[in-house]
């Protein structure tokens, strides 16, 4: 290859551009252990909301104890990243100052989804839609963390490491959702299709940490964090048809296995983050004064670092609009649960203050009559409010 003379002009450059990049990642690399933080509190905010909606759809017989044990560690590793919070301030970006202020906002709420639980005053759906809020306000840090960085390859890992991230979320949502149809005894056709969403939107966010990380860990994920043929199992079952009554035995089966894949899956998130934190180190290592000259007026590789990049900013890209997306679906579907809870105890209501039934009575009567009539329970409630209304008028 030609040979070219080094121009001062072009080193004084080149030295100034290598300073700017150091600084990036000397902040990246003070970032890791808010990531590592990120990741730990995440996977105990999901084993709270799972264990949770476990103990909501049993009417508080099952999981009691792993609520409470789940929610110590989420407020240890709460007050863990807040004083990491406080460290970052000085050097965090208007852009990750907002992220941060949402997920503090959304923690802030936490006691009182708690209590609510605690007192049954809104059931498994509505808990899961606030955790998942609560979740993704603090998954969206981790994008914010490499706005200015501009290496490659440090690029390339984060973005592997927020696509895996949101998988591991989808796997935990999975999990959940799973958890109270198996408690419930049925799957309603809406909640059917939001546990096919979860399933299906995991393909896309491990296929991009896949096409990113190194090939030992991606064989790694696909020898030992694939859903097993038992969850394979159950998942059909879900989807085809109503579970079968077995005293919660499917319903611990399922969150047991989910949660060990969750397990393994925490474990190459951890692998995940020491790989990025460890490329950093060997980026601000490398000779500040070796000057490729060569590497810049090579056209090839000019080329392919902008493929490298244009392909890292398409994924964000196209994880950001799926995240979005997910949202808007999130919100609706909340909004459509709101709305049949009210018919559902206007209903029960109805029940308690004609046939002297208690509120647990009336709620066992309505599902018994959705089951035996096939249908969902919101629709004989609104059957029953329009009998009433026509008995009256």
């Amino acid at each position: 290859m030609m040979t070219h003379a080094q121009d001062p002009g072009a080193t004084q450059w080149f030295h100034h551009a290598r300073q700017l990049e150091n600084t990036q990642l000397r902040q990246l690399a003070q970032s890791g252990q808010l990531v590592t933080r990120i990741s730990h509190l995440v996977h105990m905010l999901q084993c709270e909301r799972g264990a949770s909606n476990i103990w909501l759809c049993s009417r508080g017989s099952l999981y009691g104890p792993e609520v409470r044990a789940s929610r110590a560690l989420v407020d240890e590793e709460c007050r863990q990243l807040h004083a990491l919070f406080t460290q970052l301030m000085p050097q965090a970006s208007s852009t990750l100052c907002h992220r941060i202020a949402g997920t503090v906002w959304c923690l802030a709420q936490l006691p009182a989804l708690r209590e609510a639980v605690s007192g049954q005053a809104l059931d498994a759906q509505q808990a899961m839609a606030q955790y998942n809020r609560a979740l993704r306000h603090v998954l969206g840090i981790v994008p914010q963390l490499n706005d200015s960085i501009d290496d490659p390859y440090v690029a390339r890992g984060m973005v592997a490491l927020y696509s895996f991230m949101q998988g591991k979320e989808l796997v935990g949502q999975e999990r959940a959702l799973g958890a109270i149809g198996f408690t419930l005894g049925e799957f309603e056709p809406p909640m059917r299709q939001a546990l096919v969403d979860r399933i299906d939107g995991q393909q896309p966010c491990f296929e991009a940490f896949s096409s990113l990380a190194s090939p030992a860990l991606v064989q790694h994920f696909r020898q030992q964090c694939e859903a097993s043929g038992t969850i394979e199992q159950l998942r059909r079952q879900v989807c085809t048809r109503h579970p079968q009554a077995d005293n919660g035995e499917s319903t611990l089966r399922w969150f047991t296995l989910q949660t060990q894949r969750l397990e393994r899956l925490r474990g190459v998130e951890e692998r995940l983050i020491g790989e990025l934190m460890q490329a950093v180190e060997r980026r601000l290592a490398e000779d500040a004064n070796a000057l490729p000259l060569d590497n810049w007026l090579d056209d090839s590789a000019d080329d392919n670092l902008c493929l490298r990049r244009d392909k890292q900013l398409l994924l964000l890209v196209r994880q950001q609009a799926r995240q979005l997306e997910q949202m808007s679906g999130q919100l609706a579907s909340l909004q459509d649960t709101l709305e049949e809870r009210k018919v559902i105890d206007k209903a029960k209501s109805v029940l308690m203050n004609h046939h002297n039934m208690s509120e647990e009575q009336a709620w066992q009567r309505l599902r018994k009559m959705a089951m035996d009539k096939n249908q969902r329970m919101v629709d004989i409630a609104r059957a029953l409010l329009t009998v009433k209304s026509l008995i009256q008028g």
